[in-house]
């Protein structure tokens, strides 16, 4: 992709946080800037990141090892850090396979690292080899901005478009048959979206996080611009496939990265520098606030993910030079560890 292209997209995507954050303005409450205060020395440093220009976007953990691996929205690089790391190594350098960036990030339980290229698709590695077994690209004409990936328990992956609205789908048997020809095949749309989220202007940015249930039953997926979650059935001919989440106590506006243990599930919202804690019940069907740490030190968190009992936030700074627009960061980049949440 060109170089012109790739600022299309980060321009719209900078647009598109941009004007969210502006609604926002104005709505801090004293008990939240109370809550800034107290929970500052909870956020501290996990590891750095070996670039100056990382911005870093997604990270996924590898549950057989305790690997943690992020990657760069700006350079397509890829970072790893072994538990207890205080600094990452370049897993894959940037550019590798011509990828321009990376965001979501996943690693399945075979240890395959599933790294999504906003303006292209998935490409999938061995996390031992670092070889690329396959890539699947999005053909549709229209603009789309894939952003984030979840696995199901039976190893199927999905994959969100922000900008078409739509869920892709790549099975176990898709992943192996592009493997064994020439590795690269299309992504498919399994679900279509826009007739079920809120409406909203063109080129908006909508679905971000995307979850599996433990079951593999359900996916619980984030539209960032209209703070709402939807429970997406998995098995076929359902007779309620996608449906609204009930809400309890907050929203999940700016929502980005999500991770769900059991009936808990964490949620990063961006430019609020927010991190909320929700409890899942009636089969996915409502959603209750527990709890919520919002601190600037989180510096635009994008994502998270739990390794053990630690939360480890990712960091993007994407309004320091990065996305956003211009200024310069702080550095070195960082993955964060937010305590208490």
């Amino acid at each position: 992709m060109s170089r012109t292209i790739r600022r299309h997209h980060f321009s719209t995507v900078a647009t598109a946080i941009a004007l969210t954050a502006v609604a926002a303005c104005g709505t801090t409450t004293d008990a939240a800037k109370a809550t800034d205060q107290a929970t500052a020395s909870r956020i501290s440093t996990a590891y750095e990141l070996p670039s100056d220009r990382a911005y870093p976007e997604g990270i996924a953990i590898d549950t057989r090892n305790g690997d943690t691996y992020v990657g760069s929205y700006t350079n397509g690089a890829i970072y790893r850090a072994a538990p207890g790391a205080r600094r990452a190594e370049t897993f894959l350098a940037e550019g590798t396979d011509g990828r321009k960036t990376a965001n979501g990030l996943k690693v399945d339980r075979a240890g395959r690292l599933w790294v999504i290229d906003s303006t292209m698709g998935v490409t999938v590695y061995d996390t031992g080899t670092r070889a690329l077994i396959a890539r699947f690209d999005v053909t549709a004409p229209s603009s789309h901005l894939v952003n984030d990936v979840a696995i199901a328990q039976d190893g199927t992956a999905y994959l969100t478009d922000s900008l078409s609205a739509v869920v892709y789908r790549v099975t176990e048997s898709q992943l192996a048959d592009a493997a064994a020809h020439g590795g690269k095949a299309d992504l498919t749309t399994q679900f279509e979206m826009n007739s079920s989220i809120a409406s909203h202007n063109a080129g908006s940015i909508t679905l971000n996080g995307i979850v599996s249930d433990d079951s593999g039953r359900y996916l619980l997926v984030v539209d960032m611009t209209a703070g709402d979650l939807y429970r997406i059935a998995t098995a076929p001919n359902s007779p309620d496939p996608i449906r609204k989440v009930a809400m309890r106590g907050g929203d999940l506006k700016h929502g980005d990265g999500l991770e769900l243990h059991g009936d808990t599930m964490w949620a990063a919202q961006n430019t609020t520098n927010t991190i909320t804690r929700w409890k899942i019940t009636d089969d996915g069907a409502t959603a209750t606030l527990e709890h919520s740490v919002t601190d600037e030190s989180l510096r635009i968190p994008t994502t998270l993910v739990r390794a053990g009992n630690q939360t480890l936030v990712v960091a993007s700074q994407f309004d320091k030079g990065g996305p956003m627009g211009p200024g310069t960061p702080v550095t070195p980049f960082a993955v964060l560890t937010v305590d208490g949440i």
